[in-house]
């Protein structure tokens, strides 16, 4: 039998998606399962993004450019300057999701071998797609009792050696939701000046900030011009996961040629996607504004429900739409996979992703779950309700 490469053996699974098997076949049983493991928003796409997909007049669905279309990269980068973040349509390249910018930025900075040094617990997929670039994660643990707040610059200090290409964090988190102060971007803004680095920024989840605070990106750091990288997504500010549109940013002219490059071997971004994303720029800020007031009410009463159970302890998130969880268990994975098979609360059971997935630490994260908060408010209480019961009668 051919042999299969070492690369793709060591390819992790998704701690998010991994479970779905047991869901499905909950769901055969006749039982409902509040999906509490995906970042998937319930909240309605821009009906002006829909529109202009239905109302698209093209008569044959071409190739657009390489980097995308100009006129959206032109619309991309008002929105940018919208929020005082001064970039130009060619500091911007279109993807297939923010998951190929993380690929594009990761391919065009780093040889097999290098080091990315990343606070953990962080998005699982930053694994696979270091797997993929044969980079190597260097984690550096930010803490529960801190509520994950940046690690002492001299964690990152340590780490550092001559493998090292960059720093990536995601702002807000996925899978905490902290929200880096300014003093935290202006310590990781001096270490990657210091030692030459990129600082790789994710921040699809920019809009989703809570108690008044303000988002900080790399962009606003003009002095950071040749070491930051921006990856962004329309999945989750607009509702529009399924459009696969995001988009890598930096003023580094030789990132953005180099990056074009594994663009154009991939030919081009979905071209009815980036109609709906540009049209989706035209949505109000009303919009948003809605959608911050409905998840700020939802991560108040998950947490709120969260603490009432005996045994658990929650970090309160300050943005992005996710908590950590950790639950009075020796092996959350094992608890979330029997929730599923075995346990069900008047038909009901939940589905949560166990937050082991999200450290790049062996042993790390064996009690925390991930939990999105992208259900009504009356289903995060009875999913709350769900795992409170589930927690009494686990059997192990």
């Amino acid at each position: 039998m051919p042999r299969l490469s070492n690369k793709g053996l060591q390819m992790p699974e998704s701690p998010i998606r991994k479970l779905v098997p047991f869901a499905e076949a909950a769901k055969k049983l006749g039982r409902t399962v509040y999906h509490l493991n995906i970042g998937q928003p319930d909240i309605k796409t821009p009906e002006i993004a829909l529109n202009a997909v239905k109302n698209s007049t093209i008569d044959v669905l071409a190739y657009s450019r390489s980097e995308g279309s100009e006129v959206y990269r032109s619309k991309i980068a008002n929105y940018y300057k919208s929020h005082n973040l001064h970039v130009d349509a060619d500091d911007i390249i279109v993807t297939t999701g923010g998951s190929e910018a993380l690929l594009f930025a990761m391919g065009s900075i780093t040889d097999p071998g290098d080091e990315v040094i990343i606070p953990e617990p962080f998005y699982a997929n930053y694994n696979g797609f270091a797997t993929a670039s044969g980079v190597k994660v260097v984690p550096v643990v930010s803490k529960f009792e801190d509520n994950f707040a940046l690690p002492p610059i001299e964690e990152f200090e340590k780490l550092i050696t001559p493998k090292t290409k960059a720093i990536l964090i995601c702002n807000p988190g996925n899978p905490t939701g902290y929200l880096y102060t300014e003093d935290e971007m202006a310590k990781l803004s001096a270490i990657v000046k210091e030692h030459d680095l990129f600082l790789i920024s994710d921040e699809v989840y920019r809009e989703f900030a809570y108690d008044g605070l303000q988002h900080h990106s790399v962009l606003k750091d003009d002095t950071l011009k040749d070491n930051a990288i921006v990856i962004d997504s329309v999945s989750k500010r607009y509702s529009m996961c399924g459009a696969r549109i995001g988009c890598i940013v930096s003023r580094n002219k030789n990132l953005i040629q180099t990056a074009l490059k594994f663009a154009q071997a991939r030919l081009s971004p979905p071209t009815l996607a980036q109609i709906a994303s540009e049209a989706a720029l035209e949505t109000p800020q009303s919009y948003f504004d809605d959608v911050k007031s409905e998840y700020t009410d939802r991560r108040n009463t998950l947490v709120s429900e969260l603490e009432k159970i005996e045994g658990v302890k929650v970090a309160k998130p300050k943005g992005a739409f996710y908590c950590i969880a950790q639950l009075p268990v020796d092996n959350a994975e094992d608890f979330a996979r029997w929730i599923l098979e075995d346990f069900h609360h008047n038909n009901e059971t939940i589905m949560v992703a166990p937050a082991a997935g999200f450290y790049s630490s062996k042993g790390m994260g064996k009690n925390e779950v991930r939990i999105a908060y992208v259900l009504k408010e009356a289903d995060l209480v009875r999913a709350a309700e769900i795992l409170k019961v589930a927690l009494e009668e686990y059997p192990n």
